[in-house]
């Protein structure tokens, strides 16, 4: 069998020697001399850099309050903490997310119920969630008790905002709390049809929303995350646990001559944001909404490359949608094809571009095989879905000539695998 550099020729030869990354972080100038700024300061940690990138980020999503963390998994772990979830209780988690969604709740002693995905936007089914809660508040008595459902766990998946409003409206009227994994999510807005005002995400969207600022994500801080919310208590909160429970962090004891002094009045943990890693995301982020704009030009352009193919599934688009575009989820119509998804992943690679799979479902794990005998059967939507999922690469500075490059070699794979 011929392989597929050889079919495209020369040129896809010639540019295999550079593979095509599956992410390239986007820095410019002004992080390294920011970081500088900071390591010529002589605070590293926690401090005034973090506390303006609290400031900043929270007037760009239209929050009230915003505490920066060293990951979104902390900023999760943090909000389901301060909302006062307790041993037992059971939450709404969508089975199509990563393990961070989850797994928070472990470390509490929670449960997860996990959700099926829509099979269009790949997001939480609604319709599903409702039917769980319908089906817990008639059978299964009080909610509220201990093993009781007090709160869900919507994730824009890729970085298109799912319907916040849907979410709300089935929160308010099982009297839940909303903790909403944003980490694909910034900057993102949704609205509810062409008269509608946007709202962003964050923007009370939910009790707690949590961002990432992981090196591959749509703004980073190599690693980081921020907890945003419109409660001050929460935010309160939030900040006394990312910090041991003390009552008051190094730079308030350390600075301008103030007290020593501290008290711990709560066992927190060790989730600070450095300043080091907030000077990077100060400039990131007045940088944000322009790079979210050259990644919607990369999705327009493998929109108009993949147009006339009918043998892979594009993602959904809105025009009731500010779309972050962390994502470029494709899917194969694999009965089309000779081949399976894991395979197809490989011949990418072998002509040097890069890819990745979001996700494998959570039900689909072999810690939720064990400790809760799921099945793919227990979500068959997302265990179909999955099993088509190809990510690929889009990030700011993927320049025209890459995307080509991207789309062209799918292409040739299809045809030379297609039934």
């Amino acid at each position: 069998m011929k392989s597929l550099s050889s079919e495209l020729g020369a040129t896809t030869a010639r540019s295999s020697d550079q593979p095509i990354p599956f992410f390239r972080p986007d820095l410019a100038q002004e992080e390294v001399d920011a970081v500088v700024e900071v390591l010529r300061s002589g605070w590293l940690t926690t401090g005034p850099k973090a506390r303006q990138f609290e400031r900043e980020f929270a007037e760009a999503v239209r929050a009230r309050h915003a505490v920066a963390l060293n990951s979104c998994t902390a900023a999760l772990h943090l909000g389901v903490e301060a909302l006062g979830l307790q041993p037992g209780q059971r939450v709404l988690v969508p089975t199509m997310t990563f393990a961070a969604t989850a797994e928070v709740l472990h470390y509490v002693g929670a449960v997860p119920v996990l959700v099926d995905c829509d099979p269009v936007t790949l997001n939480l089914d609604v319709e599903k969630a409702s039917g769980i809660l319908h089906r817990a508040s008639t059978q299964g008595g009080d909610k509220l008790r201990p093993g009781g459902i007090v709160g869900i766990m919507p994730v824009h998946v890729g970085g298109l905002m799912m319907d916040v409003g849907s979410v709300t409206a089935l929160a308010k009227r099982y009297g839940l709390w909303v903790v909403e994994d944003a980490a694909h999510a910034f900057p993102a807005a949704w609205r509810r049809n062409a008269e509608s005002p946007w709202q962003w995400c964050g923007e009370g969207t939910a009790d707690v929303t949590a961002f990432s600022f992981y090196a591959n994500k749509t703004i980073t801080t190599g690693e980081g995350g921020m907890a945003v919310t419109a409660d001050a208590e929460l935010a309160d909160r939030i900040r006394l646990m990312s910090l041991h429970g003390l009552t008051r962090d190094a730079w308030e004891r350390y600075s301008g001559g103030r007290s020593w002094d501290y008290r711990i009045v709560a066992a927190g943990y060790k989730y600070n944001l450095t300043d080091v890693a907030a000077a990077i995301g100060i400039q990131q982020l007045r940088r944000a909404e322009a790079m979210r704009v050259k990644r919607e030009s990369v999705a327009n352009l493998y929109l108009t490359g993949f147009a006339d193919d009918t043998d892979i599934e594009l993602p959904p688009a809105s025009e009731n949608r500010v779309h972050a575009w962390h994502l470029f989820p494709i899917r194969l119509y694999l009965e089309r094809l000779t081949i399976d998804r894991d395979r197809f992943i490989d011949e990418l690679r072998e002509c040097g571009v890069g890819c990745s799979v979001h996700w494998r479902p959570l039900h689909c794990h072999p810690y939720y095989e064990k400790h809760y005998g799921m099945t793919p059967a227990d979500c068959p939507v997302a265990s179909t879905q999955f099993a088509r999922l190809i990510s690929l690469p889009i990030f700011s500075n993927m320049r025209p000539d890459e995307v080509e490059r991207v789309v062209t070699t799918v292409k040739m794979l299809v045809r030379k695998f297609r039934r």
